[in-house]
């Protein structure tokens, strides 16, 4: 049920006094009203009675978006039409920003509120003091029934609805109360739910909370109640979680970092990843955040202050390494959370990164091993939660989950093990291990650290599978999953790039980010003015808006697997280039090497080109365009053969080409 500070018929509203009418939005509202805001609604309230006078329904004032963490200024309900309104009081332009706005209030009811799935609804900017209102009342591709934003100043809101009213055939009666009770599921992204959760909002407030994703939430108690068995009974423990793409792995190791946050309890814990993109991205939005919510409080606060305590929460997995190098001391946390643990280097990789750079010339252990060492030093009890991609292995050294399991076997047998029964499927490659380690080592199973449904993508809950079976070369299977999701989550086919770019813009509303998304192998795209080899700030990319040319929103820089893993977009362009190449005895791998393409002769470096593929292709939330280059006769380094036969399988599953 979404809230709101002021509802009644339209009808009562236009017979109440405007001060009366104040005064009941100030009492619901929990922070004090300012006297900016107070001179809003004075403005707002007559402009909204000369409107909607005539008219029956439903009005309601500061009406909450929970995802957003916030309210529309107004949403009326009359007959199965909601409006959403957004004043922007004494304005005289109508800014894209504020555009946006009500758009981005629009599209999270649309997407993620239960009974505006349905209903038709109309965003209007009102721009008070704007000389002209375009009042167009137009519908889009995507056909469900939100039409594009309409500019109305103070003078013609009135024609705006009554224009809107008429445009729907629909007349049926969609009832205020019913929608303001309707279940709202939201999907954020992971940037979304890192800064609900750092702002101690409960996991259960951000997310979808349907049956099929029920346990997200089981996950996150299964954790709780392991750390508190380790706590209670002195003992040492390690976790495995395992989820499809887009499952929620993070999101469970952000909320359990931020649930164990106490100091005073005796529980702290970090989220710890090796992935420096999203740390980087994840660390730049919360100390944006807290930097932005003090301001509004009133109080004064540095950047750099900011990010000091985003820090002590979220880290870089090698920073927290090497602190214990030199530290022999057992680390502050009892709990650590590794993100991507599959992504852990091996033995071999750890130490000769150790002898080059770090001058440990005795240092003998894997990634693994070395950080559960740390964790080990604890003279009572701690945590060591593990979240575990399948085919996710993107880079040189790193190991697998196994690397972690025979650590365990080996060095650290008195931990009690607890695993996602999942930790044996194949993509895992760990089946072995994990036999041998039963025998020696206290392990338990448990099928609530499994993660089986994407929440990554709210429109359509099998794009993993679809996409794992495309890489698989299942034909037969993947023109079925396609058949599924292919009506709410489009996905579509091009050799153009300027009609991917324009696909992109045109899908995209509101603030939902798009960007250009390659292989880091993609050496042979630069005709295509994609260079991967010019770097892009992942930061700028992702949280950066419209107005700046190295956000995503340029089209111009590209990320490539390494940049995006664990993050998401919601529209993509995955742009394929000669180094993963179809055929009918399976994929053909090629790195590119000073003045032509080689063949990728070892298995973990073929494997790694795959899961990249896989990485780029599990990226966007509501849809995704393909683009396969024509190549060009002329240039043996793009030969048209290099490309043809993965655009002639990508159509043979069905994928639509544009």
């Amino acid at each position: 049920m979404l809230n709101y500070y002021y509802s009644d018929s339209i009808e009562l509203f236009l017979k109440k006094s405007t001060e009366e009418i104040i005064g009941k939005i100030t009492l619901s509202n929990q922070f004090d009203s300012n006297t900016n805001q107070n001179k809003s609604w004075e403005y707002q309230i007559p402009m909204l009675k000369s409107a909607l006078e005539g008219l029956n329904g439903t009005l309601f004032f500061e009406f909450s978006i929970p995802r957003m963490g916030k309210r529309v200024d107004c949403l009326v309900i009359i007959e199965n039409v909601v409006f959403v309104i957004e004043f922007k009081i004494g304005e005289k332009e109508y800014l894209k920003s504020n555009i946006d706005q009500v758009w981005d209030y629009a599209l999270d009811l649309k997407n993620f509120h239960k009974p505006s799935h349905n209903a038709l609804l109309v965003p209007i900017l009102v721009a008070s003091n704007a000389t002209r209102s375009f009042i167009q009342i137009c519908t889009t591709s995507h056909n469900d029934n939100l039409v594009l934003p309409i500019k109305s100043n103070k003078n013609d809101l009135r024609d705006v609805i009554h224009k809107s009213i008429s445009f729907f055939s629909d007349k049926s009666l969609l009832d205020g109360d019913e929608y303001a009770k309707g279940s709202y599921s939201p999907t954020p992204t992971i940037i979304e739910a890192a800064v609900s959760l750092y702002n101690n909002h409960s996991v259960k407030n951000i997310t979808r909370n349907d049956a099929d994703v029920v346990n997200l939430r089981l996950t996150t108690s299964s954790i709780s109640q392991i750390i508190d068995y380790a706590k209670t009974n002195s003992k040492k423990v390690i976790c495995f979680v395992t989820g499809v793409p887009g499952a929620g792995k993070t999101l469970v190791g952000l909320n359990v970092a931020t649930t164990h946050l106490d100091k005073e309890k005796g529980t702290a814990s970090v989220f710890l990843s090796g992935n420096h993109p999203l740390v980087a991205i994840l660390q730049e939005a919360l100390t944006r955040d807290k930097v932005q919510n003090e301001k509004q409080l009133g109080n004064k606060i540095t950047k750099s202050i900011a990010k000091e305590g985003v820090k002590a929460f979220i880290q870089i997995i090698h920073h927290y390494r090497d602190a214990y190098l030199v530290d022999p001391n057992p680390p502050y946390d009892h709990v650590a959370i590794f993100d991507e643990a599959q992504r852990a280097w091996n033995k071999e990789q750890t130490v000769n990164f150790m002898k080059r750079k770090k001058n440990q010339p005795n240092f003998k252990y894997s990634e693994p091993e070395f950080l559960i060492s740390c964790l080990e030093r604890h003279k009572d009890w701690a945590v060591i939660v593990c979240l575990v991609g399948g085919g996710q292995e993107i880079n040189t050294g790193e190991a697998g989950i196994s690397e972690w399991l025979n650590a365990i076997y080996y060095s650290f047998p008195n931990w009690e093990v607890c695993i996602s029964p999942h930790l044996t499927d194949s993509e895992y490659s760990a089946v072995e291990t994990i036999n041998k380690l039963k025998e020696k080592c206290v392990t338990k199973f448990d099928e609530s650290l499994h993660l089986s449904v994407s929440m990554r993508s709210f429109r359509a809950e099998n794009v993993s599978l679809f996409v794992k079976q495309v890489l698989d070369i299942d034909r037969d299977n993947s023109q079925k999953t396609y058949s599924l999701i292919s009506k709410n989550y489009p996905i579509v086919l091009t050799r153009d790039l300027n009609k991917a770019k324009s696909w992109l813009k045109e899908k995209a509303r509101g603030s939902e980010r798009y960007g250009i998304v390659v292989s880091s192998q993609a050496q042979r795209l630069k005709p295509l003015a994609i260079d991967v080899k010019s770097p892009m700030n992942p930061v700028n990319w992702f949280l950066d808006g419209k107005d700046d040319v190295r956000s995503s929103y340029y089209l111009e820089d590209v990320a490539t697997e390494f940049d995006i893993q664990g993050l998401e977009l919601d529209w993509a362009c995955v742009t394929w280039d000669g180094d993963l190449r179809y055929s009918e005895s399976g994929w053909k791998t090629f790195s590119f090497v000073g003045t032509k393409w080689q063949n990728i002769h070892k298995e973990d470096r073929k494997k790694y080109l795959i899961n990249a593929y896989r990485v780029l292709l599990t990226r966007a939330r509501q849809g995704m365009v393909i683009v396969i280059p024509e190549g060009n006769i002329e240039d043996s380094t793009r030969n048209p053969e290099y490309y043809n036969s993965t655009f002639k399988y990508l159509k043979s599953v069905g994928i639509d080409e544009i």
